[in-house]
């Protein structure tokens, strides 16, 4: 018997000539998907309501007080207050910190609140989608057109915040309709709804940031205002004559009032109208959870009809043999 020669190099190494197949270890169960679960979600409705109540009412009581001080803040920039009065007027300013805190507490536990509910009402709407529903509602093609990281991501997200949240809450609330009403949530009074709330509440919070900035930057400029005029006078030896800039910070504080009023009414629209369809969702998603499958008929018995009871014309028919 020969065997192959080993080459100039001596015998070489067994090399494999086909990759080795990897073979697998013991066994491991392969996880599946949770499957989705309805949520009961009146509890967290009614706590978002409550917290959109409390948070308005504390607004339209710190808007009552800034038009009340609206005369003392007019006579501390015209400087006609007395040491005893603007004691007084900077205590009234510290008292309505708390109050001012208070009412950014509650529209930050409104806004978890919601959160929650609009986290488990997408995870209702999947389940009112799915096999396990009583009567599911199969519908071709994608639920939502965001990934769930979005519910939450969406109202930080600069620039995508102004429409992701609303694109978010519509897809919620047609893919909650009941599967009787087809189309009820594109149209009438839900539409309305929610797109009222989301124009009230984009308009708030434009409002009270810009309202915010827009005092910044006119306290600054006052500030600059008023050294450069201080300036002036030092080096003409003139008084400084400081009426137009106290009365263009009295115009400032004015248009702080009326801005932060209409920012009030427009949170309260906003919540009036959140409250609405947050109680409507809520109800469908009951409705449908809650109600029984529908009954199915038995199926009927086969009727058999022997052909011999009706032959047809090529029935085979015998007779007796005749030889």
């Amino acid at each position: 018997m020969t065997q192959p020669y080993p080459g100039p190099g001596g015998p070489q190494p067994f090399r494999q000539p086909y990759p080795v197949p990897h073979r697998p270890g013991p066994y491991q169960p392969v996880p599946y998907p949770v499957p989705p679960r309805y949520k009961p979600l009146r509890k967290i409705a009614v706590v978002s309501i409550v917290l959109m109540g409390l948070t308005a009412v504390g607004a339209v009581i710190q808007t009552a007080l800034m038009w009340s001080s609206y005369d003392e803040v007019k006579r501390f920039v015209y400087g006609l207050l007395s040491e005893e009065e603007i004691d007084r007027a900077f205590g009234s300013i510290a008292g309505t910190g708390p109050l001012l805190n208070l009412v950014s507490y509650l529209l930050m536990g409104t806004a978890i609140a919601f959160l929650i509910w609009l986290w488990q009402a997408r995870e209702n709407a999947d389940f009112l989608h799915s096999p396990l529903a009583p009567r599911p509602v199969l519908q071709q093609g994608k639920l939502h057109r965001h990934a769930n990281g979005w519910v939450v991501g969406s109202w930080f997200c600069p620039v995508v915040q102004f429409w992701y949240p609303l694109q978010i809450v519509q897809d919620v609330t047609f893919a909650s309709e009941p599967p009787e009403q087809q189309g009820v949530s594109r149209r009438g009074h839900i539409r309305g709804l929610l797109y009222g709330w989301w124009a009230t509440w984009t308009g708030f919070w434009v409002i009270l940031v810009g309202g915010g900035a827009f005092a910044v930057i006119a306290f600054v400029v006052w500030i600059v205002r008023l050294v450069d005029a201080a300036d002036t006078a030092d080096q003409t030896g003139d008084y400084v004559d400081i009426y137009d800039l106290q009365d263009f910070m009295v115009r400032v504080a004015l248009s702080v009032n009326i801005a932060f009023t209409v920012a009030t009414v427009l949170l309260i629209a906003a919540g009036v109208a959140a409250s609405l369809l947050l109680l409507r969702v809520t109800q469908w998603h009951h409705d449908q959870a809650t109600m029984p499958p529908p009954a199915v008929a038995p199926p009927e018995p086969p009727q058999y009809a022997p052909r011999y009871n009706q032959p047809g014309p090529t029935f085979p028919s015998y007779r007796p043999y005749q030889g």
